[in-house]
């Protein structure tokens, strides 16, 4: 069943070429069908899986360079290989019902959603080196597309910072993986993990360098300021594929590439990772609790909680290994959680935007006297961001402090801090839903249309995707307990 591999990739290229060539509303269907085919694809996927590589696809690509077209999927991308395809199918089914006013045409939104597609597969996919560089920088483009043309008023400003930022990180992924390969002697990232042939020092150095990298696609504080611009100005489903997956290369990076790869690198800087965790958690928390833009308040929150996914990859690395770790676990179930979540808040920012044409707090007041329907989604939602127990937020973040603090030492004070950090979220999401949704019902809100039929079965799979994983985490993480991919290689 290898050939799945080759059709997660070509189903969606195929489908944004027509797309892009095609009448704008036969474009936007056909890219929506080509969505489709891709996520049925990638549910087969875990029917045929087995231990280690479930998959696994290779080709001689540039043979004299020892470079080869490897793809391979395992319990650590699996989930998010399914996250990507759903968020790409309900944002093409969204352009489906809402087409772009005055801007391009929707096929051409829709072509570009694909094409995104595509290279965060390749990210999600890869076991070459290069091949996981040229797949990660697939998605620059497009996505900065994206936001220049279908964003809003200071789209443009917004859509040069997103580059320019992530192009800083490219250098330094370049940087690393080139370092990597020629003092390797291999961009193999399966025979890299199983068996580490490079230096104490050299994989320091080389996970520093990687792990800026990463942090800016992530984005780890203090590398976070292209976010807030760029969601508050990219169209619905830009900012939900920005935060539902997009974020997720980062720290997916840092987990295969850094942990497998350079182990000893990363278990070296561990309690560093740990502290801008911390850092992150707090400080994005605080700033959210003085936000008063809906969609900027849901982007800073996205700092807090990629900080909570750091800081178990930080206690996985100190740990010193991918298997079983709980920290590692958590940040894997973080990711999942973060993307089902924040993808939802997106697509409930911008049906309240585009409903009321304001994105101010204090503009939205009283939202369940006039759509109780979408306060309610909302409050759920928001419910499930702050870590209530039985919602998917809450594992990921309860397990990456259970990690630190099974660290001892120091960690016990890192874990401490994030669990305030905790107690910050609730509060500045607390005072989301009061502003928004309580009170009498303010100007903006009176009259707006009621939920629609298209936006109910968009919102529908992330709504019960949050409480399924909030019920029952294995369904994230009984994929990865179980020795990951490149330990079972190496035996």
């Amino acid at each position: 069943m290898s050939a799945l591999l080759i059709l997660l990739l070509a189903v969606p290229l195929a489908g944004a070429i027509a797309a892009g060539l095609l009448p704008d509303r036969i474009g936007r269907i056909v890219a929506t069908i080509a969505a489709a085919l891709t996520f049925l694809a990638s549910l087969a996927l875990a029917a045929y899986r087995h231990e280690g590589l479930w998959h696994q696809v290779g080709y001689d690509w540039v043979p004299s360079l020892g470079l080869r077209f490897a793809l391979g999927v395992d319990g650590i991308s699996y989930p998010l290989i399914v996250l990507t395809t759903l968020l790409t199918l309900l944002c093409c089914a969204y352009t489906v019902w809402r087409a772009p006013e005055d801007r391009p045409s929707g096929g051409k939104l829709a072509a570009l959603l694909l094409a995104i597609e595509v290279g965060l597969i390749g990210v999600f996919t890869s076991l070459d080196l290069v091949l996981f560089f040229i797949s990660f920088e697939v998605v620059l483009l497009p996505m900065y597309a994206v936001i220049a043309g279908w964003g809003g008023p200071d789209r443009r400003r917004a859509a040069r910072k997103f580059a320019l930022y992530t192009l800083f990180g490219s250098v330094l992924l370049l940087v690393g993986v080139l370092g990597i390969g020629t003092s390797a002697g291999s961009f193999d990232i399966a025979a890299l993990t199983a068996g580490p042939t490079l230096s104490r020092g050299t994989q320091i150095g080389l996970f520093v360098v990687l792990a800026i990298a990463f942090a800016v696609k992530a984005p780890l504080w203090p590398l976070h300021t292209w976010l807030p611009d760029a969601h508050t100005e990219a169209p619905t489903v830009g900012s939900v594929i920005l935060a539902g997956v997009l974020l997720k290369m980062g720290t997916y990076g840092m987990i295969r590439v850094g942990l497998g790869v350079l182990p000893e690198g990363a278990k070296a800087v561990a309690r560093v990772l740990g502290v801008l965790a911390v850092a992150a958690i707090i400080i994005g928390s605080l700033v959210c609790l003085a936000q008063r833009e809906l969609k900027r308040l849901i982007a800073y929150s996205s700092v807090g909680h990629m900080g909570f996914v750091l800081l178990g990859i930080a206690a996985g690395a100190a740990s010193g290994g991918l298997a079983q770790s709980t920290g590692v676990q958590a940040a894997l179930l973080g990711n999942i959680a973060h993307g089902v979540i924040t993808g939802l808040l997106f697509f409930l920012a911008g049906a309240i935007k585009d409903r009321t044409h304001t994105g101010d707090l204090h503009d939205l007041g009283g939202l369940r006297e006039t759509s109780p329907a979408l306060a309610g989604i909302l409050g759920f939602a928001a419910l499930a961001s702050l870590g209530l127990p039985g919602l998917a937020g809450f594992w990921g973040e309860a397990f990456a402090v259970v990690a630190a603090v099974d660290q001892g030492g120091g960690w016990r004070w890192l874990a401490a801090i994030a669990a305030v950090g905790g107690a910050l979220t609730a509060a500045y999401l607390l005072r989301l839903l009061r502003r928004v949704t309580h009170g009498p019902a303010a100007r903006a809100v009176t009259g707006i249309p009621a939920v629609t039929v298209a936006e109910g079965l968009a919102w529908a799979p992330l709504v019960v995707l949050a409480l399924a994983i909030g019920l029952v985490p294995a369904l994230v993480v009984g994929y990865v307990e179980a020795p990951v991919l490149m330990e079972l290689v190496a035996r």
